[in-house]
């Protein structure tokens, strides 16, 4: 049997159990005997032995074929709930056992992932350090000194100590950034919705992210596909829709970065160079640099403490505080206590001065692609932290609290090590729905830096595919003319939101006619007779959101239309047909070389 843990990436995982080098009951078991011993206050609780072995048997009696996650332990952080063991969002007072598990929780067993246990939090999700939990303040990975980063502490800290491949966390001021930056981690913040907080006690219920630890940006990919989904149960669960352009596969793109004098290190000159180092890095793979007016974004983030928004944090446990007040830690409960201040009018005023914001924010939106930042400026000890709690946590927030605020996702990426071995790490962020770059550009990231796994020493896998995200709510559509790539009508399928997904050529029973009229000039697609002569016809494959393709379909003029066409692949998808009678006056150009050479020997007769 090979070594068991520390553990590296999935891809890693499932290629030993196909090799046979050990099973998942013989993996939970070895996991069980090393979380026993947990100095650096990781876990809250853990599954007794002889369930974790249920889970495992019934994974093995299931096979690999059927679950894409089979035997992968993961672990979730102790405000989420895990059939079995009671939920404390690290207040024992306030535990409960829940009936069942979480949606995402429950999308992730059904795949073949094994939970493990419940993870060390700051208390209520309030904190971005990690040392405001009567489980102990949970420690780095790479230096027991400092702070692991909060919330989602333990999370973080069992994913880099190898000793489960990914976990849950949950995000609504940075809890699923900051902790993934100090502990060399993949930290991936969905856009809202897009995982279903349906099982999760809330912060704040209408910013709310369950968020993912892991530790490439492949394995992020992977899990988002399984656990995302529409979730009735969850108020503000949303559907997935495309991206639009992926910048995170371009050769060139555009990433925002803050004026140098908005860029706060708060004194640590070794966060300034890894992120110095880390924009050289991002024009590397093709990025051009913009410098932005940071202030929209950091006066979004004061509203989250500053603002009326604090008052759901006291909404989601106001019965509870009102009876067990003293059962609640003195920085958390300081920090909710402040809510009784706030009142409906300043509700309003705030909704109105954020919509404000956001007009702001999102028009620098329209001149780039992503936005990057460090993902906290500086990372302090925990004797520090706790010595000055209120005034270090902000700092940890100032590029992290506007995030969830303005409806962006963020993907925190590895991004070097500072002289005394302490992580950094830096932030992507994007609009809604745009996930998919944002994970590519971070494995292409990643794969550029190849440093080794969390704190496991495991060499970054650099032969790793990204995965991809398998989206709902999407048509493939083929075009073959004006909407072609860089042509004149191509924009009505960017505008759209369409990205390309492949040039091809249709089956070879095919003709195609350039249609009479004025500029620009249409192409005709015919399909023809089996017993007649036809030609395979360059075309491309285009994918739109769903909502999108009435609209689209709409623009057509006559004699086009959409229809079924074959591909040489064998696939069947919509596409652009002519009809019949339209031909009759068209010049035949199937044997022109394609549409594209046809308009170039237009232009050079």
């Amino acid at each position: 049997m090979g070594k068991l843990l520390p553990l590296g990436d999935i891809a890693a995982l499932l290629q030993s159990y196909a090799r046979n080098e050990h099973s998942p009951t013989q993996l939970v078991e070895t996991i069980h005997v090393e979380i026993q011993n947990d100095p650096d206050h990781v876990w809250i609780s853990t599954l007794p032995l002889e369930s974790l072995r249920d889970y495992a048997r019934k994974v093995e009696a299931e096979g690999m074929t059927s679950l894409p996650l089979y035997g992968v332990p993961f672990a979730i952080k102790d405000n989420i709930d895990l059939a079995e063991l009671p939920t404390t969002a690290a207040c024992p007072a306030f535990a409960y056992t829940p009936p069942g598990s979480a949606t995402v929780v429950q999308r992730l067993i059904n795949a073949g992932a094994i939970p493990i246990g419940k993870t060390n939090l700051d208390q209520f999700a309030t904190g971005l350090n990690g040392t405001r939990s009567p489980y102990g303040a949970c420690r780095n990975a790479f230096n027991p000194a400092y702070i692991s980063g909060g919330s989602s502490s333990g999370s973080a800290v069992a994913v880099a100590k190898g000793q489960v491949c990914f976990s849950l966390g949950t995000d609504t001021a940075g809890s699923g950034r900051v902790p993934a930056a100090f502990n060399n981690l993949i930290g991936y913040k969905p856009t809202r919705g897009w995982l279903s907080t349906h099982g999760m006690v809330p912060a704040c219920r209408s910013l709310d992210t369950v968020s993912l630890f892991t530790l490439t940006a492949a394995d992020a990919a992977r899990i988002l596909t399984i656990s995302a989904g529409y979730d009735a149960a969850d108020i503000y669960s949303r559907k997935r829709e495309g991206h639009g352009f992926n910048f995170g596969e371009a050769p060139h793109f555009r990433f925002a970065i803050p004026r140098k004098k908005q860029l706060q290190f708060f004194g640590n000159r070794e966060s300034e160079r890894l992120f110095n180092e880390a924009v050289a890095q991002m024009q590397k793979l093709g990025g051009e640099t913009i410098e932005i007016d940071f202030e929209p974004f950091l006066e979004a983030a004061r509203l989250l403490y500053g603002g009326p928004w604090i008052a759901e944090r006291y909404a989601a446990i106001q019965s509870f505080f009102e009876l067990h007040g003293d059962q609640i830690i003195a920085p958390v409960n300081e920090i909710i206590a402040t809510a009784k201040q706030r009142s409906a009018t300043d509700a309003f005023n705030g909704f109105y001065q954020l919509r404000r914001i956001k007009q702001e924010a999102d028009r620098i939106y329209a001149n780039v692609d992503c936005l990057l930042t460090p993902t906290a400026g500086t990372i302090y000890s925990i004797q520090a932290m706790q010595q000055d709690p209120i005034r270090l946590n902000t700092n940890l927030s100032y590029y992290t609290n506007f995030m969830n605020l303005l409806d962006y996702a963020a993907v925190a990426v590895p991004a070097g090590f500072q002289r005394d071995g302490l992580p950094f790490g830096i932030t992507l962020a994007a609009p809604p729905h745009q996930d998919e770059p944002l994970l590519q550009l971070a494995h292409l990231l990643q794969r550029a830096y190849s440093f080794p796994l969390g704190a496991t020493g495991i060499t970054f896998p650099s032969n790793t595919r990204f995965p991809g995200v398998s989206l709902s709510n999407q048509v493939r559509v083929i075009v073959c003319g004006a909407h072609l790539s860089g042509l004149p009508l191509n924009g009505q399928l960017i505008s759209r939101q369409g990205r390309l997904i492949a040039t091809t050529t249709t089956s070879s029973d095919y003709r195609l006619y350039a249609l009479p009229g004025n500029p620009p000039q249409r192409p005709g697609l015919i399909r023809v007779n089996n017993n007649a002569q036809g030609v395979s016809i360059e075309v491309e494959v285009w994918e739109l959101p769903v909502r999108e393709l009435g609209s689209f379909v709409a623009s057509i003029p006559a004699p086009l239309g959409i229809g079924s066409i074959t591909l040489a692949n064998g696939d069947t998808l919509p596409g652009f047909l002519c009809e019949h009678y339209a031909i009759e006056n068209a010049a035949d150009i199937s044997y022109s070389g394609g549409w594209r050479n046809y308009l170039r020997q237009l232009a050079n007769p």
